[in-house]
């Protein structure tokens, strides 16, 4: 499996990243184990999480995929082989206001470490910009956990483009800490998102991008053909809008293409990101040693340009 590198660090990702909003949700804790333990084996060792994951599910509060994933990694004595990447800057409380202060980021990184039974995080994320704090304080900020040595490199999501040009610019003129990645909501139902300045900042500036929602909470699995199929799901509230015209017609288009590779669906959505301009890799999640299948088939299609236009003409917005 080839490996690619973030940014200008030295961290090395196989093509696709493991989702870890799975931990804790859709995964008790025995199955939490039992897949990091397959996707160790299999060599996805770049592991994504938040400190507010799993907080929607029933009797959750937030801070679960990080202390299954904390207490996977000290069982198994195998934190010096995973990349760990973790997020700051959303509540714990369900609709509280996001917050990327330095007040918040100390506070926040000190329990993601304890959740997560490790002295340092690889790549910490910006989740969520509040859109009032200064980026000098975030990224300063940022500095003193790198210079502490509990952080390795940063990384940020959902920043508009002018608040992550804007942190940039700041990094470069003050001798900052830079985003080495940016990990954006983009897949074949959702585009506009990323495509256009966002895309254009990441390439221009060396980030890498990991895209997040990458089967649209697994929607382009084919999993789900209509509203009736989503009733009573976890993943409901992801999947309702996804129901309409363009959504059918990229339904069909997938499985069309995965009809002529004989592969699975799931592989077709993940293959087209990974040949998409800018994408690095996919972040996406599994719940069953099964699905890894469509792991490993994405990774070894090379779709035709004729099949990427059926997908992107499908798709447009």
């Amino acid at each position: 499996m080839q490996y690619k590198k973030l940014g200008n660090t030295d961290l090395q990702t196989a093509p696709i990243v493991f989702g870890g909003n799975v931990f804790g949700w859709t995964l008790n804790e025995k199955k939490s184990f039992k897949m990091l333990d397959e996707l160790f084996e299999k060599g996805f060792t770049t592991i994504d999480t938040a400190d507010v994951y799993s907080r929607w599910a029933e009797g959750n509060k937030g801070g679960e995929s990080e202390r299954i994933i904390g207490k996977w990694m000290k069982e198994r004595g195998v934190r010096d082989k995973i990349n760990l990447a973790t997020k700051v800057g959303s509540s714990m409380q369900q609709g509280g206001d996001k917050d990327i202060s330095r007040s918040h980021i100390l506070k926040a990184s000190e329990d993601s470490l304890k959740r997560l039974q490790t002295d340092y995080i690889d790549l910490y994320y910006t989740h969520w910009d509040d859109n009032k704090t200064p980026v000098e304080e975030t990224l300063e900020t940022y500095q003193q956990l790198i210079n502490e040595g509990k952080v390795r490199y940063i990384g940020a999501s959902n920043l508009s483009p002018e608040r992550l040009q804007t942190s940039l610019d700041a990094a470069k003129r003050s001798s900052l800490p830079k985003y080495e990645v940016f990990q954006p909501e983009y897949s074949l139902v959702e585009r506009a998102k990323f495509e256009g300045k966002i895309r254009d900042i990441c390439q221009q500036n060396n980030l890498s991008v990991l895209s997040y929602f990458s089967l649209a909470s697994g929607f382009l699995t084919g999993k789900y053909q209509d509203k009736e199929d989503i009733h009573g799901k976890e993943r409901a509230m992801f999947l309702k809008d996804y129901f309409s015209d363009r959504g059918k017609n990229i339904l069909k288009a997938i499985h069309d293409v995965s009809n002529e590779y004989m592969v699975s669906e799931a592989a077709i959505a993940l293959a087209w990101l990974m040949q998409r301009p800018g994408i690095t890799a996919p972040i996406a999640s599994a719940t069953k040693k099964s699905h890894l299948k469509s792991f490993f088939q994405a990774i070894d299609i090379d779709l035709s340009k004729e099949h990427m236009q059926q997908l992107n003409e499908a798709s447009a917005y």
